[in-house]
């Protein structure tokens, strides 16, 4: 977690930032992050960055359209230089939060938070170290979101339960909680918001902005119908390749790549490893260019970075979750290095 210095210093940063804006990763965990500092301050727009896997110069743009007088970034492991270069032209404050591993240098004007470099290394999701900052119990729902979305069960979730216990269920497995209770529903209607159009995707922040409890997300309304629509349109699309996938469950891991107009790796390979728990699961989104693979199983950050180093591909994550991308001419020589590299591994 972060030290009370560190989150003393982020509220006095929130507190003077009059028009912020905030730079989140386009998930749950960015999502959530967003709106437990937002709903804190009761100001500031937000923007969630696609650009993969680090935050691209032309999002710079933004910040001049929105008139922002202060710069939140939240769960990206990497800032492109030539948008901090922008940033530092222009002379705005900068506060940055993650949980990544760090893979770029720091400039001295930007306030970097991060458990990882603290005295006491921590690896908790930026929800719930935004969560800390912001203290507002009222946010429980979403701080439980972000964080079970990131396969984290956080000790708050004790208190969810006592508040919530209709949307729970029995097990305290966090894929268990995100596939199979209804918190879970709340938190996939988020991921599938997220690929929606921008228009859509604008409405639905500004719902969850002023939204009061997981209910208001739940019941289907006039509000968050793009919501609710775009969700029903990706599940239905996900069910169908989730079994696809199962039938390549055969080994010690599971390679499955698939093409289309729907990238959602990071959702089929959770939704294998919570099916295939002692496998490792590899998902590919091929879009004819590239192949945008998500990794899941245990400590198998080691292996899949050693071929990112041979293949000079970019990527990064997680001790148990790794996100990458590679040419598709690349997919079968990766496949074989990866496979190589974790009958190799040490756990």
């Amino acid at each position: 977690m972060l030290t009370e210095k560190q989150v003393k210093e982020i509220r006095e940063h929130l507190e003077r930032a009059q028009n912020p804006i905030f730079f989140f990763d386009n998930d749950q965990d960015g999502l959530c992050s967003f709106l437990l500092l937002q709903r804190y301050i009761g100001r500031g727009k937000g923007v969630p960055i696609r650009s993969f896997p680090e935050l691209a110069v032309s999002y710079f743009r933004r910040v001049r359209e929105l008139g922002a007088d202060y710069i939140f970034i939240l769960d990206k492991p990497v800032v492109s230089d030539d948008f901090l270069k922008e940033v530092e032209q222009v002379n705005l404050p900068v506060v940055w939060i993650d949980h990544h591993n760090a893979q770029t240098r720091i400039p001295g004007f930007v306030n970097y938070y991060n458990p990882l470099l603290n005295d006491e290394m921590t690896n908790e999701p930026v929800t719930a170290l935004c969560y800390q900052v912001a203290n507002k119990r009222s946010d429980l729902w979403i701080a439980v979101i972000g964080c079970i979305s990131e396969n984290y069960l956080p000790e708050f979730y004790s208190d969810f339960k006592k508040e919530y216990p209709d949307l729970i269920i029995k097990s305290e497995n966090p894929l268990d909680i995100y596939y199979c209770s209804q918190i879970g529903k709340i938190i996939q209607i988020f991921g599938a918001g997220l690929k929606d159009k921008t228009t859509n995707v604008i409405d639905m922040l500004k719902f969850l902005m002023k939204a009061k409890s997981p209910y208001d997300v739940l019941e289907e309304s006039s509000k968050n119908y793009s919501m609710h629509k775009r969700f029903k349109e990706i599940d239905s699309k996900y069910r169908k390749l989730l079994e696809k996938a199962k039938r390549f469950s055969k080994g010690e891991i599971l390679f499955f790549k698939y093409g289309g107009d729907l990238s959602i790796s990071s959702d089929l390979s959770n939704g294998l490893r919570q099916k295939f728990p002692d496998k490792v699961i590899v998902v590919g989104y091929d879009s004819g260019v590239k192949v945008n693979i998500s990794i899941r199983g245990k400590k198998i950050r080691g292996a899949a970075l050693k071929v990112i180093d041979e293949l000079e591909v970019t990527g990064g994550g997680h001790e148990d979750a790794v996100g990458l991308s590679i040419k598709t001419e690349d997919w079968d020589k990766f496949k074989e290095k990866f496979e190589k590299k974790l009958k190799n591994r040490k756990i």
